[in-house]
């Protein structure tokens, strides 16, 4: 088909219908972060009631979203993926808050280092994961600039879906797609070009990592839409880790995603890629290189890791996973007794109103 033709078909179809048909077309909505509610609409549909200032954030207009779906297609269906360079650095570049007040920051991170995003909720962490998924260059609310290698990004790089630079694993990760998880794991490995000799194997580690981060199993028969967030987020983690090539990965507040959160950001850190993840985990705030600190959708600091803080580290993981052993005691049905008081200081007296 031509493109124009491809347009018209991406345009008029129902996106299930769409989506069986050419499956990696998902990840192009999950990548532009529309959520498809009704799989019984057409992209058409879909992208009309889609805000016009959310669609300029991504550099889109209405016709040139459907324009960019057709040419993924057509690109996709034509050349297998070829795997995406890795970098050796991100910088960000600071813009304004909320109050209009300039950033005045410059942060680099390079490659191989971890990155975590503080602040409290509402503050902007999500804002600043957005600038960087889009590589903004000042075209965003918050005026940020994102440089690559200490270098603007082209268009190609910001704008193709195909070897996107970034990665993004949300709070929500919710499954449309009516296939079981190996065989959306298979379907990922070929439009990446994974020799099939290759993909069992692949499927196979995915699906044990995934397990091990999950807080209950599920098996490669599983259909997606049977998974639970936590289960759906696992098998998203490991998917990156192991398949996905994007060389920068952005992580929104993986401790509520109900997983192994320390083998989550192991697993993820293990490749030499640049993590930068927001989080209101003490663990995880300390467990990168440091922290950006944001107030009022503005940058306020950055906080280089110390080696004080890394020494509060160890105690802190202990405190985390003795929570953590409790919470899975009463998920068992266990009936906590008198130990607990062994591991924990006795509270202080609480003083009446009158006694102060």
């Amino acid at each position: 088909m031509t493109r124009e033709e491809i347009t018209t078909t991406a345009a008029n179809t129902p996106l299930r219908a769409l989506f069986k048909k050419y499956p990696y077309t998902e990840n192009f909505f999950a990548a532009a972060r529309i959520d498809v509610l009704d799989d019984d609409m057409t992209a058409l549909e879909l992208i009309r009631t889609v805000p016009d200032a959310y669609l300029a954030d991504y550099g889109y207009t209405r016709a040139g979203f459907l324009a960019q779906i057709a040419e993924f297609i057509a690109e996709t269906e034509n050349h297998p993926e070829t795997p995406v360079r890795g970098i050796a650095s991100l910088t960000i570049l600071g813009g304004r808050d909320k109050s209009g007040n300039q950033e005045e920051t410059e942060i680099t991170i390079r490659r191989g280092e971890i990155i975590s995003i503080v602040g409290p909720t509402g503050s902007g962490k999500s804002r600043l994961l957005e600038d960087i998924e889009s590589l903004a260059q000042r075209d965003t609310p918050t005026n940020r600039q994102i440089l690559v290698e200490g270098k603007e990004p082209d268009d190609d790089l910001r704008y193709h879906l195909e070897n996107r630079l970034v990665a993004q694993l949300t709070q929500n990760m919710n499954f449309v797609m009516d296939v079981s998880a190996e065989e959306f794991i298979r379907l990922h490995a070929e439009s990446r070009g994974v020799p099939e000799a290759e993909i069992a194997d692949l499927c196979e580690r995915i699906l044990s990592c995934a397990n091990a981060l999950a807080g209950e199993q599920f098996t490669a028969q599983t259909a997606l839409t049977q998974l639970s967030g936590g289960q759906s987020r696992a098998l998203m983690i490991a998917d990156t880790a192991l398949l996905s090539e994007s060389p920068v990965i952005l992580i929104d507040e993986i401790e509520n995603a109900g997983i192994d959160k320390k083998k989550a950001l192991e697993l993820l850190s293990d490749n030499g890629k640049i993590i930068l993840m927001a989080t209101h985990d003490p663990v995880l705030a300390l467990s990168g290189n440091g922290r950006i600190v944001i107030e009022n959708g503005g940058i306020r600091k950055f906080i280089p890791a110390s080696a004080e803080e890394r020494a509060l580290l160890g105690v802190l993981s202990a405190l985390d996973e003795t929570m953590s052993r409790l919470k899975n005691r009463i998920r068992a049905g266990e009936v906590l007794g008198e130990e607990v008081r062994e591991l924990f200081p006795q509270p202080s007296k609480i003083r009446t109103k009158e006694e102060f």
